[in-house]
């Protein structure tokens, strides 16, 4: 990993965009997390197994240990898996949910078109496996087990993703997510309604009232955990009661945890309080500091970046500890082979699952005539609709809830089936691939569907300032800022970055002086304009970014003078300012961008969330140039 040296403490160092490799999107975060904690899982699968068959006693021992809470008269008693099934699991949906949340906020998701597609291919890949499942099942009497064929383990399908997938494009991953959500979704409410003992109306209105209560905090402002965490106790326990699983709480709240990018308004605010507290360390402009801090990273991200890592290295592991134990026997191996639970479950997820998906996704795009048409090709639809074909986490919650012990066991030989079989699948998919030529498969993997532009202002050869050819498929465009040292340290990089793709790249310049923090930035930006009226602004723009500590007044008339400018002229310009409106115009399109520091990058109009680092860009840039060739065809 490299990183570069973080600024000094003090004002200085506020609102400046440090380039490290580990500085990632919170999408890639979240897929990161899932591919790694498929490795946890499996480990935790394999252990429960192993143990199910050392001791066997122990085992279920353990598991139907009851534990109880109480509070004076009051109290919840169950046993330890209840525990971790409807209490511990509880938090993997909130995860799951803030990730819905996040999408339908800040990601694909919010443009609400492009829903249909994900929700209808969401939609067939539970119903055409659930059909699967019901014809082998219903004749043998088990056909109430139609739930546990429903939804995907996104751990897995993604670790698979990780494993065989490493030029697959990263939207694919984000199709697979999504599709993953709407089926968790539907899920969690089929485990609700369809799987839920008897309801209690009484409790179930108080879950109703303590819902309307924590709206009514988040509406208010109340940023403290204390009435958060008790407010969703109170929800699990009135739940739990009203015999709805209580696992949907954390769904619940996660739908109500909105997500919103840091402003830059709400930075440069931040970044004051942060002085005003260096000059005067006081409690009272301490707890401000900490308030404006909260304000800018929106809960969502907040809460899953504690929960997330939980979930996935603790919780779940934890969930298939508790039950992917099996006592395998002879007798009951030799059972499951012609189990219709078994087959039913191992047919509807490996064969079922990818084919309602594709047929979803197909189906959505002809109604549509093309408007709306998966983000990535066909190739890499059917390679990650394959991979959503293992089950897990959710099924074998659905199994325990829906299956006696008998079924239950052959419920999870057919569950844990679909791991290796998915596998196998997904494999002979990837590998067909990358045996098509290049043309073939770029476009198998691509796609020609048309990707959400971020960039609100488009480049405009008459206006903004471009350097490489005016025709290039691909344009780079960086908001950034001359006294900033991390735009300074970007620009080798460019240069780098034109080399390694073959030149066939332009970059555009568009200026975000973060003067809050850097004095100076703004009456650079000024004078780069006052050179460019001089057609000079990327020999300015080299200047300013090699002597980032001689941005005076007089350093930039020095500077105009090295260039062979009209001084004379380049210093009226720069008193006048006459270059102030067209930088201005550039720091209103960032922020109707989304832009809230620098430097930030577009590739083709889409914002580059993550790492600027050489490799993250140039791969962004390969893919935008495969897209644009596909395009061009």
């Amino acid at each position: 990993m490299t990183t570069t040296t973080p600024p000094p403490a003090g004002p200085q160092g506020i609102g400046q965009t440090v380039r490290s490799d580990t500085q990632r999107s919170p999408l890639r975060d979240f897929l990161r997390t899932e591919t790694a904690s498929a490795v946890a899982l499996i480990a935790a699968a394999v252990t429960a197994l192993v143990w199910a068959n050392v001791a066997p006693g122990t085992y279920e021992r353990l598991w139907e240990t009851p534990l109880a809470v109480e509070l004076g008269s009051v109290g919840v008693d169950l046993e330890l898996r209840e525990w971790v099934n409807s209490g511990l699991m509880a938090l993997f949906f909130f995860v799951v949910g803030l990730e819905a949340r996040r999408e339908f906020d800040m990601g694909e998701l919010r443009q609400r078109s492009r829903m249909t597609l994900p929700l209808v291919a969401g939609l067939m890949g539970m119903v055409v496996p659930v059909l699967v499942l019901l014809a082998f099942a219903a004749a043998a009497g088990a056909g109430g087990g139609w739930g546990v064929a429903m939804s995907t383990d996104t751990a897995f399908a993604l670790g698979t993703l990780a494993l065989l997938g490493k030029r697959l494009p990263e939207a694919l991953r984000t199709f697979l997510l999504t599709v993953a959500i709407v089926d968790d979704v539907v899920a969690l409410a089929v485990i609700a309604f369809a799987y839920s003992s008897s309801l209690s109306w009484l409790p179930l209105l108080v879950a109703a009232v303590i819902f309307v209560a924590v709206l009514g905090i988040r509406r208010a402002g109340v940023r403290s955990s204390v009435p958060h965490v008790i407010l969703a106790l109170g929800l699990w326990v009135a739940l739990l009661e009203s015999g709805v699983d209580p696992v949907v709480t954390g769904l619940l709240l996660a739908t109500v945890t909105y997500a919103y990018p840091a402003s830059r308004t709400d930075l440069e605010r931040t970044s004051g309080l942060f002085r005003l507290f260096r000059e005067q360390p006081t409690p009272e402009l301490e707890r401000s500091l900490r308030q404006g801090l909260a304000t800018v990273i929106s809960p969502n991200e907040r809460l899953e970046q504690i929960f997330h890592p939980w979930t996935s290295y603790a919780i779940v592991p934890l969930f298939a500890l508790a039950n992917a134990g099996v006592h395998i026997t002879w007798a009951g191996f030799t059972d499951a082979l012609t189990s219709p639970v078994t087959l039913g479950i191992l047919i509807a997820f490996v064969l079922g699952k990818p084919l309602g998906i594709v047929i979803g996704a197909a189906l959505t795009t002809w109604v549509s005539r093309g408007r709306l048409r998966p983000q990535v090709g066909w190739g890499a639809v059917l390679a990650g609709s394959s991979a959503s074909g293992v089950a897990f986490t959710v099924s074998l919650l659905i199994a325990t809830l829906a299956f006696d012990e008998e079924r239950l066991n052959q419920a999870k030989y057919g569950i844990l089936a679909t791991i290796p079989f998915s596998f196998a699948l997904t494999w002979l998919i990837t590998v067909a691939i990358r045996a098509l030529p290049q043309s073939g498969r770029a476009r198998a993997l691509m796609g020609t569907g048309e990707s959400i532009i971020d960039l609100v202002a488009p480049v405009d050869p008459e206006r903004d300032h471009i350097r490489g050819p005016r025709d290039a498929p691909v344009t780079v465009v960086k908001y950034g800022d001359f006294e900033c040292p991390y735009c300074a340290q970007a620009e080798p990089m460019m240069r780098q970055l034109r080399d390694d793709v073959g030149g066939d790249i332009r970059f555009v310049w568009r200026h975000l002086p973060l003067d809050d923090v850097h004095p100076r930035a703004k009456l650079a930006a000024e004078a780069s304009e006052a050179a460019a009226r001089q057609g000079a602004f990327w020999p300015m723009h080299d200047v300013l970014l090699s002597h980032q500590g001689e941005l005076s007044f007089q350093d930039l008339l020095r500077h105009a003078e090295g260039l062979g400018l009209d001084v004379r002229k380049f210093q009226r310009d720069l008193r006048d300012r006459a270059g102030a409106s067209r930088v201005a115009e550039d720091v209103e399109t960032a922020d109707r961008s989304g832009v809230a520091g620098s430097p930030t990058f577009f590739v083709n109009g889409r914002l580059h969330r993550g790492a600027y680092d050489l490799a993250t860009l140039t791969e962004s840039v390969r893919a935008a140039q495969e897209r644009a060739a596909i395009a061009g065809r």
